[in-house]
């Protein structure tokens, strides 16, 4: 922070200081660095404790901000809002604080404030915390560090913590919420975002990530009690010193390879599959948990990148360390199994949580699956498979399937021709995993669930995307079709001409500048004046629009959104006289507005070429019609 403040960079200090960390779609996540809005000690564990002392000490306003300098040191800052100049004529004045708060860490201080309140049994619960791979050497920031300091809140208040030994994937922290009944769990990761970012993630006693109105109450603790309670909470070891911190690693991915076996089918026949396959964990946490899978499936394992295989929190053989970028991030990965003859290639992004799929076609092309393409084939593969279990189809009507608004519809077909059930989330897994929980009380199955950015849940083991288990299924989807002649691209088209073609594009555009994101989105709600949106998109004219932002749909008698409103976020979707469906909304996790669209086809329309073109013509009109990249000065997506 010293040398922004000399460098004369005040808008970035307005960025760290002028506002605080939200819960987005994969809860609080920002770059680390000093700063209230961004991943430090001090957010972290205002975010896991309790009560405080003087909280104004700690706010930032119009008026006056605390800068958090290297070393620890608080300057007074005038300047949000106001001045541009610090007090006394660009003097520093404040005091030295406990601890460096430069070290990038998450927040404890709020969630047991909560969690206090919710379960008089907390001490007795306890909450699990999990780790993935990231650091940053300048600031000695690391999610292992943070991981500890959540740990150390906790125990200092005599709450037990369940903290993993080493790096998991994602789902093992709800995995084991569950299995341990915790009040609580948290997870210290950015998943897929740039190595900068990190994040923490709550996830809830059912094991599903919180969401509304969890997550605001959660930061109105943290609002309130903003100083840390004691030196404790800074000494990073203390939670390991602690009777009350245990390590469940052992328990919990003995527990979890046991489920794992429900998800796998044709056992007996895996072990004399031909099939090669070829597995990247993108420098993370991937690798040893996606061996033991296809152990438990007894496939043979998977060949690892030896190049990506190591958690290197830099990640770096790879630009983008997220795997649905598709092939610029695969290339080491495509050239290993062209050497190694493996027809597929399996990418799971850093924490585990996503999992990327290709099927070679011939000597030297692939095929990179959508997570919408993956969806259908998964899809059909878990109803498959629950049918030839001797099903009964009168319990169709107790079995469901799930997908975010975002994503291809083509579940919604499987689930009208087959006779089961299908509904649809806000974005976000954390309302799929909370939906579960739901349906799971009722007596009700949930056999899949996806989100279009290759999120992905086979059966109900855990409420959470998962992209160790849905590694094995893929890999034991492709034997079984191999053994019948056939190819994931084969078996997709087959599922296509049954079911409809649902044909679709999802991609992005940057745009760092807030203001420009809410001038786009108030354009398109008043287009043609005031309140009214577009009428047509490339010529084709809008049957109906969702705006879930403002909670107005056009299709509903009352005009009002049967999704919950998100005023925090922007989304709004057309339904096209053509069967187009298209959604512009922000990430909520980068500074990215992204755009979907999709031609759902009926069954029998065949014509693959046309209905592309049509795609093509309604993507290219939503991006210069509605999103105006260049007048807005917006960058494309590049890898």
């Amino acid at each position: 922070m010293d040398s922004l403040l000399e460098a004369g960079r005040l808008d970035e200090v307005r960025s760290r200081l002028c506002g605080r960390l939200s819960f987005g779609t994969a809860g609080l996540r920002a770059p680390m660095g000093a700063g209230f809005n961004r991943i430090n000690d001090l957010t972290v564990i205002q975010s896991t404790q309790v009560s405080g002392a003087d909280p104004h000490r700690w706010n930032c306003n119009s008026q006056n901000a605390a800068v958090l300098l290297e070393g620890g040191q608080s300057v007074h800052w005038t300047g949000c809002g106001g001045s541009d100049r610090a007090e006394g004529g660009g003097g520093v004045k404040g005091s030295v604080l406990p601890s460096a708060v430069s070290h990038s860490d998450p927040p404890p201080q709020g969630l047991h404030s909560y969690l206090c309140r919710c379960f008089p049994d907390l001490c007795s619960r306890g909450v699990v915390v999990g780790f993935d791979t990231r650091g940053q050497q300048e600031s000695g920031c690391s999610s292992l560090r943070l991981a500890k300091l959540t740990a150390a809140v906790m125990v200092s208040r005599d709450v037990p913590v369940h903290l993993f030994s080493g790096v998991v994937p994602t789902p093992y922290v709800p995995f084991a919420v569950k299995k341990l009944g915790a009040a609580a769990g948290v997870m210290i990761t950015a998943s897929h975002n740039p190595k900068e970012d990190n994040g923490y993630k709550v996830y809830w006693c059912s094991g599903a990530q919180v969401a509304s109105p969890q997550d605001k109450e959660i930061l109105r603790c943290i609002e309130e009690e903003q100083e840390p309670w004691s030196a404790s909470c800074w000494d990073e070891e203390a939670g390991q010193r602690s009777p009350l911190c245990n390590d469940p690693l052992t328990r919990v991915n003995s527990c979890y390879m046991d489920r794992l076996s429900s998800l796998c089918f044709h056992r007996a026949a895996n072990g004399d599959s031909p099939l090669r396959v070829v597995h990247s964990s993108f420098h993370g946490v991937g690798h040893a948990f996606v061996q033991q899978a296809f152990q438990v499936f007894g496939l043979a394992p998977p060949i690892p990148v030896p190049e990506q295989k190591d958690p290197d929190p830099n990640f770096s053989t790879v630009r983008c360390p997220n795997p649905e970028e598709g092939e610029p991030v695969l290339e080491l990965s495509f050239r290993l199994a062209e050497k190694e003859d493996a027809g597929i290639v399996l990418a799971t992004d850093p924490d585990a949580d996503r999992l990327a799929v290709a099927e070679r076609c011939d000597r030297c092309s692939w095929k990179v699956f959508s997570g919408n393409e993956l969806a259908a084939l998964l899809g059909w593969w878990m109803f498959f498979n629950w049918k030839q279990n001797g099903a009964d189809p009168a319990e169709g009507r107790s079995i469901y399937m799930l997908a975010t608004a975002v994503s291809s519809k083509i579940l919604q077909a499987l689930a009208r021709a087959e006779g089961f059930r299908f509904e649809e989330t806000l974005p976000g897994f954390k309302w799929i995993g909370n939906r579960i929980h739901e349906l799971s009380r009722t007596g009700n199955r949930v056999l899949f669930s996806f989100e279009e950015s290759i999120g992905f849940l086979c059966g109900d083991m855990v409420p959470e995307k998962d992209g160790v288990s849905t590694a094995a299924v893929v890999a034991e989807m492709a034997a079984y079709l191999q053994r019948g002649g056939l190819s994931l691209a084969q078996q997709l088209h087959i599922i296509y001409q049954t079911y409809g073609y649902h044909l679709s594009t999802t991609s992005y555009v940057i745009c760092r500048d807030p203001p420009t994101i809410q001038r786009i989105f108030s354009r398109i709600r008043n287009f043609d004046g005031a309140g009214s949106y577009p009428k047509t998109c490339g010529g084709v004219p809008v049957v109906h629009v969702r705006d879930v932002t403002t909670g107005y749909d056009s299709s509903q008698p009352d005009l009002r959104s049967t999704l919950p409103v998100t005023r925090s976020s922007q989304m709004v979707t057309f339904h096209l006289q053509n069967g187009v469906v298209a959604t512009l909304r922000t990430s909520g996790t980068e500074p990215k507005i992204k755009f979907y669209t999709e031609f759902c086809a009926a069954p029998g329309q065949s014509d693959v070429v046309a209905l592309e073109e049509e795609l093509q013509k309604v993507t290219a009109a939503l991006l210069d019609e509605f999103l105006e990249p260049q007048k807005n000065k917006l960058i494309g997506r590049c890898v």
